[in-house]
């Protein structure tokens, strides 16, 4: 299944892949586009659209396009992935960059690869690894608490 986001990922657009391939869709194909042609690209080729406008799942109620995924697939349970959406939340909300300490290292990192100018599947899976070790974290943070 091809899931289909806007162009030059960041935060959400980082992070949602990473959980979308994690648990999810482990074959998922991410495509990134431009903004205007995310849900046009969605309803040709019959992918599922995220962080975008008008998109199947993106930002909602105060929740950033991770954290409405979590939700809307049940994985809230897993006390580290709740952890890990507040850091990302944080990351990803301007109005919330101190939902955790860790928000903004995670903010930085995104802005960091972004400076790069790398082909946006490259910068992903350039990324992917950062989001298997703040899971790692989080994992170990809830399991000492």
């Amino acid at each position: 299944m091809q899931w289909v986001t806007r162009e030059h990922p960041h935060t959400d657009r980082v992070a949602c892949p990473w959980l979308i391939r994690k648990f999810i869709e482990p074959g998922a194909e991410i495509v990134y586009v431009s903004a205007d042609q995310v849900l046009p690209y969605a309803e040709r080729n019959g992918a599922i659209s995220f962080d975008a406008k008008g998109a199947r799942y993106t930002h909602r109620d105060g929740l950033c396009s991770f954290e409405v995924l979590v939700d809307e697939y049940s994985m809230g349970m897993d006390p580290a992935l709740a952890l890990m959406a507040r850091v990302v939340h944080g990351a990803d909300v301007s109005d919330d960059r101190d939902a955790t300490p860790q928000s903004r290292g995670l903010l930085a990192l995104a802005e960091g690869f972004a400076l790069l100018g790398l082909p946006d599947q490259e910068q992903l899976a350039l990324e992917l690894p950062v989001y298997d070790a703040l899971y790692a974290w989080c994992q170990r943070e809830v399991e000492t608490a």
